[in-house]
C-alpha cells in the first residue's frame, strides 16, 4: 500500500521569507503526522531557501518519537 510522506518545503520556504517562525516547520510536521502522515519528506539545498540544515535534527527526533520516517532528499553534501 502507499503511504502518504508530507513534503514540508513549502512551510519552510514561508518561514525562512518572513525571517521569523512562522509557520513553525516543526509543528505544522506535527500535525500532518497527527492527522495520519507515514512521514515527513524535505529537501535541504545548499543555499538553505527551503529546508535548512539545522531542520533535520528536530524533524528527526519528531519521527522518531511517533515511530514515522523522515525522508531526506536531494544534496546530500553540505555547503
Amino acid at each position: 500500500m502507499t503511504q502518504l510522506s508530507v513534503n514540508v518545503n513549502k512551510i519552510a520556504l514561508l518561514r525562512n521569507s518572513r525571517g521569523r517562525n512562522f509557520p513553525d516547520l516543526l509543528a505544522f510536521s506535527a500535525r500532518f503526522l497527527d492527522l495520519g502522515a507515514a512521514g515527513i519528506t524535505l529537501h535541504p539545498r545548499p543555499d538553505q531557501r527551503h529546508a535548512r540544515y539545522d531542520d533535520v535534527a528536530p524533524l528527526q527526533r519528531l519521527c522518531a518519537e511517533r515511530g514515522r520516517e523522515l525522508n531526506v532528499e536531494g544534496y546530500s553534501f553540505a555547503v
